[in-house]
């Protein structure tokens, strides 16, 4: 596939070369796109960097990692772009840093996935990869026996098959949590929340079946 991914950091970039390194080819966006060369270089040859529009153009699929109190600003340059597009996104509301928009976010109780969602309403919005430290994504990708859970949540069960294979393909093994406001059951400060989780102890935590 031709993912972009919006956010180089922690997150996107660690997921982003996964990506790369099963075969999908990757746009990485952000707004220093030429201070991405040592990951282009771990990527390669399947990876390429620009802007967040070029990468949401680029994308049949829409990864996006940046911190949570950018998407009030973010979202009016994407959302034309992910018209009908899956977007995946991983980014969590923490007040200090992300101000106003995860203050309400959190009051509202509905899960940070939501707000989201309504910033870009032609979307497919998944939460994902938002629940597990990016040390434990570059560390136990593919391991054997029992692969750490990624949960996943969405409205849309097509965009939750799509998304259940590119967490597959990174290395992991998908959690169907269910719908979007579900996604507050592994948003920060829940219980499953930054614990590593295999895929088994994840969906049991969840009170979830196993995927397929």
């Amino acid at each position: 596939m031709n993912i972009g991914v919006v956010g180089a950091g922690m997150i996107g970039g660690t997921v982003g070369v996964l990506w790369a390194k099963a075969g999908h080819r990757i746009r990485f966006g952000t707004r220093h796109p030429e201070s991405l060369g040592p990951l282009l270089a771990e990527a390669a040859p399947n990876a390429s960097a620009g802007s967040p529009e070029e990468a949401a153009r680029f994308g049949e699929i829409l990864f996006c990692s940046v911190p949570y109190g950018a998407w009030p600003s973010l979202a009016p340059a994407l959302a034309p772009l992910v018209s009908g597009k899956v977007v995946l996104d991983s980014a969590n509301p923490y007040p200090g840093r992300d101000g106003d928009f995860a203050r309400a976010a959190i009051a509202a109780g509905e899960g940070a996935g939501v707000p989201v969602a309504r910033l870009l309403p032609g979307a497919r919005l998944v939460r994902a990869f938002n629940s597990v430290y990016f040390k434990t994504l570059q560390t136990e990708a593919h391991r054997a026996g029992d692969r750490v859970g990624i949960p996943l949540a969405s409205n849309d069960a097509a965009a939750l098959d799509v998304a259940a294979r590119l967490v597959r393909d990174a290395g992991f093994e998908p959690v169907v949590v269910g719908p979007l406001a579900r996604a507050r059951s592994f948003d920060p400060g829940t219980p499953v929340y930054n614990t590593g989780m295999s895929g088994a102890e994840l969906a049991r935590a969840l009170g979830v079946a196993r995927s397929p």
